[in-house]
């Protein structure tokens, strides 16, 4: 059940629009850059693997940051990150969600479907827990099913003439591959995030020590090779201008050789993707906000519930205005860029801290990255974090900021720290 909630949670949205963007960065050779990502990936996977065998608790980065530098604003940066990534996230796929594939069946706006798009998403949200995991169970089946198609119609179409295999081989002109790939992968990066999502369900898990990092690795690994076979014979099928033109190149691919089918079909699939990622992105901002507020760190008023349905009525709207207000401000290549940024400064933070807490001795056998994997995580995180644009920064230091208001307001409200860095209320 693990490796089906990380393979699940990896194939998102993500693979179904990026492909294009990540061509545009780097060339044909799209692979290349979700190669390298890969393996960025797979080194912070070390570090969570790590840290989720020594401590099989749920609360993610948080938990490491608060048990290696004991700073209660910092664990909730931290913590206010992720949760501002999975925002960003749904954003993202909002963007894309009204943008190619729903043209594919009505000629739309794209803003105020997008705008439209996240309020369903609300609803569906607050209407209930229950009600949002039985959605996603079916719609990832859908998303994993069209991956699967892509691969098997993108093979058969290597015969046409038109196809051209070599076109993998290939880089954007006038950019050396190295900055190539390494542009390209900050996107790509987006595609493979949500293996760290696991580490919540940690407690869940039958002998977490044992099981969770070989079941980690084995799900990141399917991950990997399915994106990794997409994007070959999507370059191998589609010219790298078209697919870079096209906010849902997936579609593309699949009416293409003799196993191809209306773009319709895979658009609809297309659409199924996304909506299940924003769904499952905007639960866990809720959640972690309605989360904060229940443990004092950000203004109770967070923590108010739908009656009725017992859902975070309050943090459900706030995730949602934040959503709202950032579809109508980015495109689709800047909010993954957004969502990456944050991730990879909360990433930073769990490869040090693995590090730190070595000399945290622990009584029970757990998982032990070797220690140049952490090392290399935290550097390579470094360098995609430097290789963004200002607007990039902006967004994300926004985001930051907003989350320091609230700290700010949970302390005028009453709220404070406790000694042990666990955060308490003093006040209802």
């Amino acid at each position: 059940m693990l490796l089906l909630f990380i393979v699940g949670d990896m194939l998102g949205g993500g693979i179904y629009t990026l492909v294009g963007e990540v061509g545009g960065e780097v060339g044909g050779a799209i692979w290349a850059a979700f190669a390298a990502a890969f393996i960025l990936a797979a080194l912070t996977a070390c570090a969570y693997a790590e840290l989720v065998s020594k401590y099989p608790k749920a609360a993610g980065a948080a938990l490491y940051t608060n048990k290696a530098f004991h700073r209660p604003f910092f664990t909730f940066m931290v913590a206010f990150a992720v949760m501002a990534s999975g925002i960003t996230s749904a954003s993202t796929l909002a963007r894309g969600f009204a943008g190619d594939a729903l043209g594919e069946f009505v000629d739309v706006r794209v803003i105020p479907v997008a705008i439209a798009f996240l309020i369903v998403v609300a609803l569906i949200n607050a209407r209930g827990i229950a009600e949002s995991v039985r959605v996603n169970a079916l719609l990832t089946l859908i998303e994993v099913g069209g991956l699967i198609l892509i691969i098997v119609i993108g093979f058969a179409a290597l015969g046409d003439a038109d196809a051209d295999f070599s076109r993998n081989l290939e880089f954007k002109e006038g950019v050396t591959p190295f900055f190539a790939i390494l542009s390209g992968a900050g996107l790509a990066f987006y595609a493979l995030i949500g293996f760290e999502d696991s580490v919540n369900i940690a407690e869940e898990v039958h002998e977490p020590s044992r099981n969770y990092p070989r079941i980690l690795f084995g799900g990141l690994a399917i991950a990997g090779t399915l994106y990794l076979l997409v994007t070959l014979v999507a370059s191998g099928v589609v010219p790298t201008a078209e697919l870079a033109g096209s906010s849902a190149p997936l579609v593309l691919v699949g009416e293409q050789g003799p196993l191809g089918l209306d773009p319709k079909v895979f658009a609809a699939i297309t659409l199924f993707a996304l909506a299940n990622g924003a769904l499952i992105n905007m639960i866990m901002a809720s959640r972690l906000v309605y989360g904060m507020a229940e443990e004092g760190i950000v203004p109770g008023f967070f923590g108010r519930v739908l009656s009725g349905r017992r859902t975070p009525i309050t943090a459900i709207v706030f995730t949602t205005v934040i959503g709202l207000i950032l579809v109508s401000t980015g495109d689709l290549g800047t909010l993954a860029d957004t969502t990456v940024l944050l991730l990879l400064c909360a990433f930073t933070i769990v490869n040090i801290a693995v590090l730190v807490l070595r000399r945290d001795e622990v009584e029970h056998d757990h998982f032990r990255a070797p220690t140049i994997a952490p090392i290399l995580g935290a550097i390579v995180c470094v360098v995609l974090i430097v290789d963004n644009e200002g607007e990039i920064f902006l967004r994300a230091g926004l985001l930051l900021l907003l989350g320091a208001v609230l700290w700010v307001l949970a302390y005028a409200g009453g709220h404070r720290s406790s000694g042990d860095g666990e955060p308490t209320a003093l006040t209802e």
